[in-house]
């Protein structure tokens, strides 16, 4: 006599289990089909309908084991693999994810969805090369997808490849007019490649399409800003809303010289929300120094305080292995560069440098992040946000090389968007005796910050470390820095970068 587990469900049931998922009513959907396998649990539609009722309610854990019960039913489904791999990377899945792409592709080749969403794994991955191969297979499957024109300049921009990049989101344009995204990341490319007028351009387009899209009026802002058009800034960064928006207001306000205003928000900031931008922090130390008036923003109220330096052992070492592959992928590898107009005398690499695949770069990575570790354990007693608030993901907002030659020297700056940032050391020049030159300087005054106060000059002070080869320095990203002018016919490179929380 068979089982209830053995038995089909009738017709009827089934239907009106696909009509209750076919309507929307995808909570009723789960309880059908959950009724109905506890009598007929070898019916592979049950886990079917199971699995995208469940999905639909972003339940992804329990989606995930009813797509794997259906597959044990059904294995060659190419579009339940599919699905499979959008529910695993929900959760952060992401090696079973590219794995049930990668079935999807094993049954049905000519997949070409499965080949993009496989791309985008690899590049979360930071496997960029292996990711835009993916993009490439389904652009190859179908070359109208200007989706998959649109990821590949990301990979590409990543690479540091910019012509390619904008010549990928140029393609994804011609397919989709429309495309806002692929408007913004062309100008961001652009930009990154030298050509501003292009990029506002671009940043203008994605506007004309969407006027509330937020990173097109971050990016716009941030043009306005730098070409010093502050109040015109502000209402970009107020419809962007996007990360420390609110911080660049201030910074609009400031480098205005509307102190008051500038006080005003300040103030508005301290009370209501975490001390935990290092960007709100530079002004706020300036604003204080400025007007000898109290610092009431403690992200990191004394900076100078907070600066680390040590050898990594691997590059110090007389004949580092790790140092010669360094130096040998920044001089031959491809790496595209990009324009940095604080820059003399020098070239900085584009992209991110520690997503790229040269076994170098990984390696100093992971060296770095124990350097991470190491600086938070240092000052582990601080009572401030910089170490309070640390980053528990050891991740780079961004990593590039800086080289420079004789007469090369790096104006004073932050990193507006880093949390700690730092720089490793892999060539320097032979300083003359006594002298300071191609020395990291910082100090707490830069970019043309207003002072209102002249006799107040003198306050904004500052300190030098002269690294050696193999040195790390670690330092909070509210701190002005700079590279002090130097004259030696010799080479400055150093790998830069920034560590920041995640949103």
């Amino acid at each position: 006599m068979a089982t209830g587990n053995s038995s089909q469900p009738n017709a009827q049931a089934i239907q009106a289990l696909i009509n209750a998922l076919n309507s929307g009513q995808l909570a009723q959907a789960e309880v059908l089909a959950k009724t109905l396998i506890a009598k007929h649990a070898n019916t592979f539609v049950l886990h079917h309908v199971l699995a995208l009722a469940l999905d639909g309610q972003q339940k992804f854990i329990e989606a995930v084991i009813s797509y794997q019960n259906a597959l044990k039913l059904q294995s060659n489904m190419p579009d339940l693999q599919f699905n499979l791999g959008i529910a695993l990377t929900q959760i952060n899945r992401l090696d079973e994810a590219a794995n049930a792409y990668l079935q999807a592709i094993r049954i049905q080749p000519n997949f070409f969805e499965a080949h993009g969403n496989l791309g985008t794994i690899l590049q979360r991955q930071g496997k960029l090369e292996d990711a835009i191969v993916s993009y490439q297979k389904g652009l190859k499957i179908n070359p109208q997808d200007a989706r998959g024109h649109f990821n590949l300049g990301t990979a590409l921009r990543d690479k540091g490849d910019l012509p390619a990049a904008i010549n990928a989101y140029k393609k994804a344009i011609e397919l989709f007019p429309n495309y806002t995204d692929a408007h913004n990341n062309l100008g961001e490319t652009l930009r990154d490649a030298g050509d501003m007028g292009a990029a506002v351009k671009s940043y203008q387009a994605a506007l004309a399409l969407n006027a509330g899209h937020a990173n097109a009026n971050c990016n716009m802002a941030e043009f306005l800003y730098l070409a010093k058009k502050y109040e015109e800034a502000i209402p970009y960064f107020e419809r962007s809303q996007l990360d420390d928006w609110q911080a660049r207001i201030m910074y609009c306000l400031y480098k205005a010289e509307q102190f008051a205003a500038f006080k005003t928000k300040l103030d508005e900031i301290v009370k209501i929300a975490r001390h935990n931008s290092p960007f709100i922090g530079t002004l706020a130390k300036h604003y204080a120094i400025n007007f000898g008036v109290e610092n009431s923003y403690n992200f990191c109220k004394n900076p100078f305080d907070f600066v680390y330096r040590a050898p990594i052992a691997e590059l110090a070492q007389p004949n580092s292995v790790l140092l010669k592959q360094l130096l040998d992928d920044i001089n031959h590898a491809d790496i595209a560069e990009r324009v940095q107009g604080m820059l003399t005398n020098g070239k900085q690499s584009a992209g991110n440098l520690f997503k790229r695949p040269e076994a170098s770069f990984r390696s100093l990575s992971e060296l770095i992040k124990q350097q991470f570790l190491a600086y938070k354990n240092n000052f582990k007693d601080a009572d401030c946000e910089l170490i309070l608030s640390f980053p528990t993901e050891l991740e780079f907002t961004s990593s590039w090389y800086v080289k420079m030659r004789s007469g090369g020297h790096l104006s004073p700056h932050i990193h507006e968007i880093g949390w700690l940032s730092g720089a490793v050391y892999l060539a320097m020049p032979t300083p003359k005796a006594g002298s300071n030159e191609g020395a990291f300087e910082y100090g707490t005054h830069g970019d043309d910050y207003p002072i209102g106060n002249p006799q107040l000059r003198d306050q904004f002070a500052t300190a030098s470390v002269l690294p050696n080869v193999g040195d790390i320095v670690l330092f909070p990203s509210s701190l002005f820095h700079r590279t002090i002018p130097y004259l030696a016919n010799e080479n400055r490179i150093c790998i830069a970068f920034d560590l920041k929380p995640a949103p």
